[in-house]
C-alpha cells in the first residue's frame, strides 16, 4: 500500500504552489502505479506482466533543450558550452511558475521521496513530483528507496518536478522550443516540461552529482557500470551507449554493483542508483538472461511494440525508436550487490564499439594511454539509413559521458589519473565492435569472446602472457587469451586486405588526433605521447 499523504508535509507542497494536495498519491507502490497507469489509459501489460508505455514525442533525451541557470554558484565553475547551456535566472522563475500552475490544475499528481548514492556519507535526498504515474514508477525503479521509518523526517535536498503535458512558449521562457529540462543549483531543482522521456529525470540527477561530488566533495563521479567478484575485487566498465556497458557488467559469476552511474571515493566505489535502465533492442534470453528475465511485474518498458495480435514484445522492432528501454529495481537482478557498494577497483575497462574494425578486441593501456583514451571517449556507430552514408560514424564523448559533465572534462580525467596510479589499477581497452573489416565487410565481435577476454583479465590470466604493441595506437595486444582464438586478438590479422586495414587504422588515428586538439593544452607530456602515430 502507498504511504498516507499525511506523512508528506502538505505545507511543503503548498510552498511549491501546488494547491491540490488532496489529490496527491504519495509513495505509491509499483502495483498501484501500474494500476493507475492502466486506469488513465497510458500503458498496457505484456505477457509477463510488465507495464509497457510510450513516452510520447520524445523517445530519448533532448540535450539541446537542457539548460543550467547561470548564477553565483555556477557562473565560474560550470564548463559552459553547447552541452552545458546557460540560461538567465529570471527565466527559471517564469518556468517554475508555469509548471507549478499547470500541475496545480491536474486532477491527480504522484509524489515520491527517494535518494541517490548508496554510500550514506554522500546521500542525496530527492523528492519527485510527477504528472504521470509511470514517470513515478520509473523513479521508484531507478533510485534508492527509503525505509518507511525514514519518511517521517525526510527532507529533500533536491526536487525533480516533471510536467510532460505542458508545452511552454519558447520566447517567453528563453528556451529553444516547447520542451525544457532546467537545472538550478541555487534552488536545488530540476524542472522538466514538454517531455515524458524518463531518462531526463535520471540524467538530471546524474548531472547534478557530477557537479556536487567532484566540485564540493573531491569524489570522482563516473558514467560507468561496476561489478564485484567473489574475492571482493571490483571492476569498472566505462562506455558510451551501445558499447555493452550494461550487458558486460551483468556477469553471472560476479555481483552487480550498478549498470550506469558510480562514484570512486578514497575507500570504495558506490552506485548512485537503485535500479537499471537497459536497452532492449535485439534483447534475447540467450545473450542477456538477467535483463531479459527482469521484464516482469514492476518493470517499465518504454516505446516497444508487440507482435500483431499478441502482447508479446518484439525486441527487434524499431518502428517507434531504436532507443527501446526497460527500467527495473536492482533487486530484480539475481546477483545484485546489497548494498550497492564495492571496494577499490582492480581493473578498469574502456568499452568501445569500433565499427571501423581497427581497434584490438582487448589491449592493455599504460597510464598515459588510459588518460588519452578516457579523455577521448571514443566509439563508432553503425552507418545510418540515409542515402550515400556508408561509413560508420565516429563519436567522441569526453570521459565517456560528456553530455552529463558540468565541469571541465580535465577535472574528471585528472581525478581518474591520480586514482589509477595511486591504486595501481589495470586498465584495458575493449572493442566490442567489428572484426575482419569495417561494418558491412567484417562481423561483430562475438559476445562470448568478449566475455572470455574480460574474464581472463579479471582472473589475472593476461598478466604473464606475451604482448605486442599496435603499430598505430601503441596499445599492448595479448598474443594469447583463454577461450579466444589467437588470430582474433590482433585485428590486422583478421582482415583479408592488410593494406586496407593499415589505411583504415591511419584514418581512425587522424580522427583521434583531430578530436584531441581541444584538450592538448591541459594534459601532461605522457598523455600527449600516448596519441596514435598515423
Amino acid at each position: 500500500m502507498s504511504v498516507p499523504t499525511t506523512t508528506l508535509s502538505k505545507q511543503s507542497l503548498l510552498n511549491l504552489g501546488l494547491k491540490n494536495t488532496d489529490s496527491i498519491h504519495y509513495q505509491s507502490t509499483p502495483e498501484e502505479l501500474v494500476q493507475d497507469s492502466l486506469r488513465i489509459g497510458e500503458g498496457v501489460l505484456n505477457e509477463t506482466g510488465a507495464l509497457v508505455i510510450r513516452t510520447g514525442k520524445f523517445t530519448g533525451r533532448s540535450p539541446k533543450d537542457k539548460f543550467t541557470v547561470k548564477d553565483e554558484i555556477t557562473e565560474n565553475s560550470v564548463n559552459w558550452n553547447d552541452i552545458n547551456i546557460p540560461i538567465e535566472p529570471h527565466y527559471f522563475d517564469i518556468i517554475f511558475k508555469k509548471i507549478t500552475n499547470y500541475l496545480a490544475e491536474r486532477k491527480e499528481l504522484w509524489v515520491r521521496d527517494c535518494y541517490a548514492c548508496a554510500d550514506p556519507r554522500y546521500r542525496l535526498n530527492v523528492r519527485t513530483i510527477n504528472e504521470k504515474p509511470w514517470n513515478n514508477l520509473f523513479m521508484y525503479n531507478m533510485f534508492l528507496r527509503p525505509k518507511p521509518e525514514e519518511l517521517d523526517n525526510f527532507k529533500p535536498d533536491w526536487h525533480v518536478i516533471s510536467a510532460p503535458g505542458l508545452n511552454l512558449d519558447p520566447k517567453e521562457c528563453g528556451i529553444r522550443q516547447e520542451n525544457v529540462t532546467l537545472v538550478s543549483f541555487k534552488h536545488r531543482m530540476i524542472l522538466i516540461a514538454g517531455s515524458g522521456y524518463t531518462g531526463e529525470m535520471k540524467k538530471g540527477i546524474f548531472g547534478i552529482l557530477n557537479f556536487i561530488l567532484p566540485h564540493d566533495k573531491n569524489v570522482l563521479s563516473m558514467h560507468c557500470s561496476a561489478n564485484i567478484g567473489k574475492k571482493g575485487d571490483t571492476a569498472i566498465f566505462f562506455g558510451l551507449s551501445g558499447t555493452g556497458k550494461t550487458t558486460l557488467s551483468a556477469d553471472p559469476d560476479r555481483n552487480l554493483i550498478g549498470d550506469d552511474e558510480h562514484a570512486w571515493t578514497d575507500d570504495n566505489v558506490f552506485n548512485f542508483e537503485g535500479g537499471c535502465y537497459a536497452k532492449t533492442i535485439h534483447l534475447s534470453e540467450e545473450h542477456e538472461p538477467e535483463i531479459y528475465r527482469a521484464i516482469r511485474p514492476g518493470a517499465l518498458v518504454e516505446n516497444m511494440v508487440f507482435y500483431p495480435g499478441t502482447n508479446k514484445l518484439n525486441f527487434d522492432d524499431t518502428s517507434i525508436t531504436e532507443n527501446t528501454r526497460v527500467s527495473y529495481p536492482l533487486y530484480f537482478i539475481s546477483n545484485a550487490q546489497e548494498p550497492s557498494i564495492g571496494g577499490l577497483p582492480k581493473n578498469i575497462f574502456f568499452l568501445t564499439c569500433d565499427a571501423f574494425g581497427v581497434l584490438p578486441p582487448i589491449s592493455r593501456l599504460s597510464a598515459g594511454q588510459a588518460m588519452y583514451q578516457f579523455i577521448s571517449g571514443y566509439t563508432a556507430k553503425v552507418a545510418g539509413t540515409e542515402v550515400g552514408i556508408t561509413e560508420p560514424k565516429p563519436t567522441f564523448s569526453a570521459c565517456f559521458g560528456a553530455p552529463f559533465l558540468p565541469l571541465h572534462p580535465g577535472k574528471y580525467a585528472e581525478m581518474l589519473g591520480e586514482k589509477m596510479v595511486k591504486h595501481k589499477v589495470n586498465v584495458w581497452l575493449v572493442n566490442t565492435g567489428w572484426t575482419g573489416g569495417p561494418y558491412g565487410v567484417g562481423n561483430r565481435m562475438k559476445l562470448g569472446y568478449t566475455r572470455a577476454m574480460i574474464t581472463a583479465a579479471l582472473e589475472g590470466k593476461l598478466d604473464n602472457v606475451a604482448y605486442e604493441d599496435h603499430p598505430v595506437f601503441g596499445v599492448a595486444i595479448p598474443k594469447e587469451c583463454p577461450g579466444v582464438p589467437s588470430e582474433v586478438l590482433n585485428p590486422r590479422n583478421t582482415w583479408t586486405d592488410k593494406n586496407a586495414y593499415d589505411e583504415k587504422a591511419k584514418y581512425l588515428a587522424g580522427l583521434f588526433i583531430k578530436n584531441f586538439e581541444k584538450y592538448a593544452e591541459g594534459v601532461g607530456k605522457d598523455v600527449l605521447e600516448a596519441a596514435p602515430k598515423p
